[in-house]
């Protein structure tokens, strides 16, 4: 049942929940204050997109000789600098220097990880805060957690290391005109009042360029809430999806936004553009079902004691979902639950919690019409994979040292779902037996696109995995969403489906 909040609400990040508190009016503009501020921008209605992160390094094929071009056709450009930069142009050209520095510094700190997730990353952040570290978490390739040296130093037994290094230069933006060349100081805004484009591809109206960090810089893009679940929708269900799952992908990536805005707070922004966030691209085609399914669950969200959810989701959960506590080392939530995603005759045949591989077997040979989702291309899978691929991702992830010849792979453990939470593979001349945990499973063996799976020892170097879904399997399957919309259900119903004990609630964000 779909409810209407009668007064004016603002939706801030923190570190675990979003909340709904009453907003005021702002009167400054972006041009009279060139600091970035997250929580401001939330309250009326924008998101920070880190569009393009790590710039300034020549290996980042995103800038042509180091430089970014923003032009427009009809419209001057407006260019905003920290250090007071100001400038007016149908094309502003920026290029990046690495300059010395007349007195070098040195930075070291204790680095966590890396994590195979930042719900995994942000559980040790909160663990080392209760202990009273300053816990922050950064994105320098993976998530790490990152805390000050000092003279306590947390148990050796966490995973950690000392991160020390000498800065003898710094990269710098220049403004490069006709005639001459502009130090710029972040954040640079740059606006417009028609669409910019970027090295010649549209993108918007609003940007920012802001140092992170890790010395180098992010291209932010500012954009109201719909505008950017415009270029999400497209590439995370398929424009051509029934209209009411449409309207449920709205509905919880706006929420999933919200909720995680935290998210690159340690770099200015809200979210990145890949499967690390939800993946966005500029919505350069018009497609009328999904500005419909928008416009009609404008402001909509999902909520759990009024606040809103962490609404998880994923390509296809094979026919069970997870609970959150199966994928990440994170404590589960309330209405994230494992269940047999079916009709009540499917969940009659097969009962959780299941706790075996002949089980899991069962189902996964299972085929019907009662399984939601079933036409997702990865809903059954198999893969036949060496010890030496296998040995390649562990080398390439560090985890051994050399070669050594795989001996064995044995599931430690299941979660309620049947997916596998704890992975040993024995080694030969390897001391200790290699052991994957959770997210770190998929991380590690990539090659696997999920966690519900068998194995199969074929022979001395052959392993045949035979499984089901693609993802981690929590919340809402969007095939299954798929599917259920095309059985005629609402887009309140399949959430409902997906978010049990959860409410459904329009909020009214302030837009200036």
């Amino acid at each position: 049942m779909l409810s209407k909040l009668n007064s004016k609400f603002l939706i801030y990040g923190c570190w675990l929940f979003c909340s709904i508190t009453p907003i005021f009016t702002l009167s400054v503009s972006p041009e009279e204050s060139s600091k970035i501020n997250l929580t401001q921008e939330l309250k009326k209605g924008n998101f920070l997109i880190g569009l393009k992160q790590y710039l300034g390094v020549n290996t980042n094929n995103f800038l042509e000789k180091n430089n970014i071009t923003f032009t427009t056709k009809n419209h001057f450009l407006k260019l905003n600098s920290f250090n007071g930069v100001e400038h007016k142009s149908k094309t502003i050209n920026i290029i990046f220097k690495n300059t010395t520095l007349k007195t070098p510094f040195t930075v070291e700190r204790l680095v966590f990880g890396p994590f195979a997730s930042y719900e995994s990353a942000l559980k040790q952040a909160e663990k080392l805060r209760e202990e009273g570290y300053k816990a922050l978490v950064a994105f320098p390739k993976n998530w790490e957690v990152w805390i000050p040296v000092g003279k306590n130093l947390p148990d050796k037994k966490l995973n950690y290391k000392l991160f020390k290094t000498s800065y003898k230069s710094t990269i710098i933006p220049f403004l490069v005109t006709e005639y001459s060349q502009y130090k710029l100081q972040g954040p640079i805004y740059i606006s417009s009042s028609e669409e910019i484009k970027i090295n010649d591809i549209n993108y918007g109206k609003k940007f920012y360029l802001s140092k992170d960090s890790y010395g180098t810089w992010t291209l932010i893009q500012k954009i109201k809430f719909d505008d950017y679940l415009r270029g999400v929708l497209p590439h995370e269900i398929g424009s051509n999806s029934p209209l009411e799952a449409l309207k449920a992908q709205a509905v919880i990536a706006r929420t999933w936004a919200l909720y995680n805005s935290d998210r690159f707070k340690i770099d200015n922004y809200h979210l990145c553009i890949t499967t690390q966030c939800q993946v966005y691209k500029p919505p350069l085609i018009n497609y009328n079902n999904v500005n419909k399914a928008i416009k009609d669950t404008s402001n909509i969200i999902i909520t759990y004691k009024n606040k809103p959810i962490n609404s998880f989701y994923h390509g296809s959960n094979g026919g069970i979902s997870a609970s959150a506590s199966e994928s990440w080392q994170i404590i589960d939530f309330s209405y994230l639950n494992s269940m047999i995603d079916g009709l009540d005759s499917l969940k009659k045949a097969f009962k959780l919690p299941i706790q075996s591989s002949d089980e899991l077997n069962k189902f996964l040979e299972f085929s019907d019409d009662k399984v939601y989702g079933s036409k997702h291309s990865l809903f059954r899978w198999e893969k036949i994979l060496s010890g030496e691929i296998i040995q390649n991702n562990l080398l390439k992830n560090q985890l051994i040292e050399e070669k050594s010849v795989l001996g064995d792979l044995d599931i430690i453990d299941r979660g309620s779902s049947g997916r596998v939470t704890k992975l040993e593979m024995k080694l030969k001349n390897v001391q200790k037996p290699i052991v994957l945990v959770k997210d770190d499973i998929r991380r590690i063996l990539s090659f696997l696109p999920s966690n519900l799976f068998t194995i199969n020892k074929l022979n001395d170097n052959l392993w045949l995995f035979k499984g089901g879904g693609f993802g981690h399997g929590v919340g809402l399957s969007q095939s299954g969403a798929i599917e259920m919309a095309e059985l005629g259900f609402t887009y309140e119903q399949i959430l409902n489906h997906y978010y049990q004990g959860t409410k459904i609630k329009k909020i009214e964000i302030l837009s200036q």
